[in-house]
């Protein structure tokens, strides 16, 4: 079971975020809107999954920018900030329903595509592009002439929109099905695209799309959480870098903005070099220190 908490953790969050079971029922199906709409998820989950019990903080953040009366949203951009300075992007690798999805889909025995380095490395800019201009800035500076922006990235991209909020609602609300346009289908076929280039290549919409990840990245550095590498341990064997689906080596940047903190270096080097620390102290340490006290 220990080999699999992190997936374990992550499918126990994607149900308990999305618990909302009277939503998915046949005829009766309806989005939540209780008070636990109020708060925002730490990770993607689409607002208008028939299960969710709380908001996107990407949603949440659109819906702030795109309102006829511009106020700068304190709180979203707050708590978002404020778990990017505690965890960094541990959220991505630990509860991120879609980034586990992408994870299954990548185990499916076919031939993996290596994308050259310095074509990947161009490549994983492209999220932080989404998040300033998809995300924050068309939303903030575009305005209908009703005076209301548009959430871009909501709209026209987000493919964990698509499957967890798009395809459950046209399936179980007939109403829904007579109405579908241009627009369900632009976004059919980039979840489409995110699934299947997902078979292929690891956590693709994580490496390249997701405006959340380029987000929670600007903390990597300075979070309290950490990687820490033991040099005096470490045998610069390279078991590390080669399980890392994210394309880090972490005895040389072991919080890289690209790290999703999820442990798999941890668990591969032999020599227990690796480990999660917080403010300096390894973790393990510090629990040593509570008990002998």
């Amino acid at each position: 079971m220990a080999k699999h908490l992190r997936k374990i953790v992550q499918a126990l969050w994607g149900l308990i975020t999305n618990a909302y079971v009277k939503g998915f029922l046949p005829g009766k199906s309806s989005i939540y809107r209780g008070p636990l709409k109020r708060f925002c998820v730490p990770g993607m989950n689409c607002y208008s999954c028939p299960g969710a019990l709380g908001a996107c903080p990407i949603g949440a953040l659109q819906a702030v920018l795109t309102e006829r009366h511009r106020r700068f949203p304190f709180y979203v951009l707050g708590y978002l900030a404020a778990i990017g300075l505690f965890v960094g992007r541990f959220i991505c690798g630990w509860l991120c329903l879609f980034g586990l999805i992408q994870e299954l889909l990548y185990k499916i025995p076919t031939p993996k595509i290596h994308i050259p380095e310095k074509v990947d490395k161009v490549l994983r800019y492209l999220k932080y592009a989404v998040l300033l201009i998809l995300v924050v800035g068309l939303p903030l500076c575009y305005r209908s002439r009703y005076g209301a922006g548009e959430p871009f990235f909501c709209e026209y991209v987000c493919p964990v929109g698509t499957l967890e909020g798009g395809i459950p609602l046209v399936i179980f609300n007939k109403g829904l099905r007579s109405s579908i346009g241009w627009l369900f289908g632009w976004k059919m076929l980039i979840l489409i695209v995110c699934i299947l280039s997902s078979i292929f290549i690891y956590r693709p919409f994580c490496k390249y799309i997701c405006p959340l990840g380029a987000f929670y990245s600007l903390f990597q550095k300075i979070s309290l959480i950490r990687i820490k590498v033991d040099t005096s341990k470490c045998i610069g064997c390279g078991s590390c870098s080669k399980v890392c689906g994210m394309n880090v080596d972490p005895l040389r940047n072991p919080n890289s903005t690209e790290c999703i903190r999820c442990g798999e270096c941890i668990k591969a080097c032999p020599t227990k070099a690796i480990r999660f620390s917080a403010s300096g102290r390894e973790l393990k340490d510090a629990k040593k220190d509570e008990v002998t006290s």
